[in-house]
């Protein structure tokens, strides 16, 4: 089984990371909450441990994007913070399990165990890895975009932008909702960095191909769908 355990208290991680390789798991290690959440992003994990307070990206940002970005590996959240508001917040933003500090290892073997269990006894998601509109390929396994068989190179950001476009084909996404998903935070009307980051995205995408799935929706945002013929060409940024 493969565990990623996010923890900056390095006595703390050490001794997990210990623990659970003894107890027969693979594990990765993360100090930070921004590593932590390339590592979820990128990789493939059967169970989360995700300490709230982290320096970089707290906890909760990190759980909050994964289940945007459609993440559902179980989670289980340490936290020294025993407030009743805090566990509810925690399985609110999606989290499968919280635990306190301190606690005993045996206990949180045992939580994690039945955190797999759990997710061995649902049905199997039909949530797909790869998703296509047209000619264009996004595949979530192994992080790659081809275009009419032509790979197609993103940065992390824009892998993510177009995962959204693609998974919510043909429904105009505002600005806001786009930077809340991607970049998890609240939209300025004073900047630009979601047309920039559109822009750059359409030009690895776009260009060069006759027909122009990524659309502007003046005043309202962005889609990405198979335009009539009447309007292949789409608006610009």
């Amino acid at each position: 089984m493969n565990l990623l355990l996010i923890e900056d208290e390095i006595k703390t991680a050490d001794y997990l990371q210990q623990g659970f390789r003894e107890a027969g798991f693979v594990v990765s290690v993360a100090h930070n909450g921004l590593d932590g959440l390339h590592l979820g992003l990128e990789g493939q994990h059967d169970v989360v441990i995700l300490d709230v307070m982290l320096p970089l990206m707290d906890g909760w940002q990190v759980l909050r994007q994964w289940r945007g970005q459609g993440r559902a590996m179980p989670v289980l959240l340490l936290s020294a913070r025993d407030q009743v508001e805090d566990r509810v917040k925690g399985l609110e933003w999606g989290a499968d399990d919280y635990l306190v500090k301190p606690f005993s290892f045996a206990e949180l073997l045992a939580r994690v165990r039945t955190l797999l269990r759990r997710g061995r006894a649902l049905p199997a998601a039909a949530e797909p890895t790869v998703w296509r509109v047209a000619d264009l390929e996004l595949d979530l396994l192994r992080r790659r975009v081809l275009r009419a068989g032509r790979r197609i190179d993103l940065t992390a950001k824009e892998f993510a932008l177009l995962e959204l476009l693609m998974r919510r084909e043909g429904e105009v996404l505002p600005r806001s909702l786009i930077a809340s998903q991607v970049w998890d935070m609240n939209f300025d009307s004073d900047t630009n960095v979601i047309d920039v980051a559109v822009r750059r995205l359409r030009a690895k995408v776009d260009e060069g191909f006759e027909v122009r799935l990524i659309q502007t929706v003046r005043g309202m945002g962005y889609v990405l769908e198979v335009p009539e013929p009447s309007s292949a060409s789409g608006d610009a940024v």
